[in-house]
């Protein structure tokens, strides 16, 4: 999985648009091999985000969990950790 790509399902406040978007986006983009299409695919390139936006909605609204919603900033928190304890200080 690219790693661009973040968990949307069950946090608090739910997912924004534009998080569904810029996944949508980026699954396009690994798949395709484009980070930015030719103007002759640009077209289907961005019906392709779109149509897959729309299927990320539909799923994160279909799934239940039991499990409680996670913290946005706790989770962003630990990202930094790890990322700090894997590549040092800046």
């Amino acid at each position: 999985m690219c790693r661009n790509i973040k968990p949307l399902l069950n946090f608090e406040p739910p997912a924004t648009r534009n998080e569904v978007h810029e996944a949508a986006l980026q699954f396009v983009r690994k798949v395709s091999g484009f980070t930015a299409p030719s103007k002759v695919n640009e077209a289907a390139f961005h019906e392709a985000v779109e149509d897959i936006e729309g299927v990320l909605r539909k799923l994160l609204n279909s799934l239940e969990t039991n499990a409680p919603p996670k913290d946005r900033e706790v989770v962003a928190a630990k990202a930094r950790e790890k990322a700090r304890l894997r590549y040092g200080t800046a």
